[in-house]
């Protein structure tokens, strides 16, 4: 029930009707912020990143082609738009605070400020991959969606990006180098 409300939604926000579109965005608007919140580590840019990216989906919303893709649509706005504030900014950081994203292992403050400080070092590409498959939960093919990449792709930059994690680990945080990804 409760997709097939959602998806008339969009049908109806993509024909032009705001109120519609306003509803999709209250339906997103946690998911929107916590993703945002894990880039921006701030609370007031992860609101600004989401009111961008509800700017741009409204302006953009009759280019969306398949209306159940909506949440991958608008996911990967959000994620042009922390990219583009970043570089606008000048900032390419991730993780400071810890409180939101950490995972529910039982490991120490200090072995999940390791990995964060860790996941921080990794190139914007590997970052998105880590974010969305360990603190969002989406599945490879939803990740390779949002980020208009082959399955594969996903697949080997979560490899690499598990990889220089392990590594950087194991050197006990001393390679502070930033760990990059080529993009394919």
């Amino acid at each position: 029930m409760k997709n097939t409300v959602s998806l008339k939604l969009v049908e109806r926000a993509a024909k032009g009707n705001r109120e519609a579109f306003g509803e999709l965005i209250i339906m997103h608007q946690e998911y929107l912020y916590r993703l945002a919140y894990l880039y921006t580590k701030n609370e007031q840019d992860a609101l600004d990143a989401v009111q961008e990216c509800a700017m741009r989906a409204m302006i953009s919303m009759d280019k969306l082609r398949e209306p159940a893709c909506f949440k991958t649509w608008i996911t990967r706005i959000l994620i042009n738009s922390i990219y583009l504030a970043q570089k606008k900014n000048g900032k390419y950081s991730l993780f400071e605070e810890y409180s939101v994203a950490a995972p529910e292992l039982p490991v120490s403050i200090e072995e999940k400020a390791d990995l964060y400080d860790a996941i921080d070092l990794l190139s914007p590409v590997y970052k998105t991959v880590v974010i969305l498959q360990y603190f969002q939960g989406m599945k490879i093919k939803e990740i390779a969606q949002v980020m208009n990449l082959p399955a594969g792709s996903v697949k080997a930059y979560l490899f690499r990006a598990k990889e220089a994690l392990r590594k950087q680990l194991d050197d006990g945080g001393k390679n502070h180098a930033k760990i990059e990804g080529k993009a394919e």
